[in-house]
């Protein structure tokens, strides 16, 4: 049942949102010529890995960036090591902080729940890198697909602890069913246009 609401509600979405999406990914090369899109692997249903897409929001030498401020700011380099995030990202470019805190950068991930990477709710897709995050509750993040929205989503996002959104991922994973996917999307809505916990 769910798999069927995911296919449906993503071609709609595709097919709704395509003309802004070639807005979006012409924004994108101008503001900084280099691929439109951003394929990075992450850990999807079953550990198995795949590649989550989204509109590349930062810049062609974001590896190189993130280094060389990891390299001589302290407190950059603890935020790093907590959140997996940086508040003042310098690999962001100026398009991509807008499609960042709209969520816009996201869209894409709508051919993942078609591919059946994702679903439309579900936990954050993972890199390796936090997987040891979740400890022993990693399998139950694995027992579902990764969402383009999720409890954490509509929770506050960033403003919450990375303990706390393990915590969500598990209850989710362990109650989810239809109904509360519904009230899932319902609820994102409101969060992306008030940009809850995003940047």
């Amino acid at each position: 049942m769910m798999r069927a609401v995911d296919i449906m509600v993503a071609s709609v979405a595709l097919f709704f949102f395509a003309p802004l999406m070639i807005v979006i990914a012409a924004l994108v090369f101008v503001g900084d010529p280099g691929p439109i899109l951003f394929a990075h692997r992450r850990i999807g249903r079953g550990g198995k890995d795949f590649y989550c897409l989204k509109f590349r929001s930062m810049a062609v030498d974001a590896d190189a960036r993130l280094r060389e401020l990891l390299a001589v700011d302290a407190a950059a380099r603890d935020e790093w090591a907590r959140d997996h995030k940086l508040r003042n990202d310098p690999r962001i470019t100026g398009i991509g902080r807008f499609l960042r805190k709209s969520s816009l950068d996201e869209l894409p991930q709508l051919f993942n729940v078609l591919r059946g990477d994702m679903s439309l709710v579900g936990p954050r897709p993972i890199v390796q890198a936090e997987a040891e995050r979740y400890g022993r509750y990693l399998s139950e993040y694995c027992a579902v697909r990764p969402g383009i929205t999720g409890l954490w989503q509509v929770s506050g996002r960033n403003d919450t602890t990375y303990r706390r959104r393990v915590a969500m991922d598990v209850a989710y994973s362990r109650k989810c069913s239809t109904s509360m996917n519904l009230k899932i999307l319902a609820v994102t809505v409101p969060s992306v246009v008030f940009a809850k916990g995003s940047y």
